[in-house]
């Protein structure tokens, strides 16, 4: 039987401690790469996060995983939904030209 005591118990705990409870998951999704994608994806295909943030969370970059996502069929959405979207869109382009020599 599924462990859904746990995930309730996350869940109460995320009330109380977000950063906490969000590092222990991040380092669990880290051991488990299919979960990992599976979980960034449907975060983006709910429009939770924006394809920079997908890319971000996945370690690449947006450009590379628009392409992984047409050739998968995924959908991409393009522009920001809304403010935080524009932030991070903003973001992922000062990190990718600072990269750029």
């Amino acid at each position: 039987m599924a462990a859904r005591w746990l995930l309730d118990e996350m869940a109460k705990l995320w009330e109380v401690h977000p950063e906490r409870i969000s590092q222990v998951l991040l380092a669990a999704l880290k051991s488990d790469p299919d979960l990992h994608w599976a979980i960034v994806v449907g975060a983006y295909l709910d429009e939770q996060i924006s394809l920079a943030k997908a890319a971000e969370l996945l370690g690449t970059d947006q450009w590379s995983l628009a392409e992984e996502f047409q050739q998968r069929g995924i959908p991409i959405r393009r522009g920001p939904a809304d403010i935080e979207e524009a932030r991070a869109e903003v973001a992922a382009w000062k990190r990718r030209a600072a990269e750029t020599p």
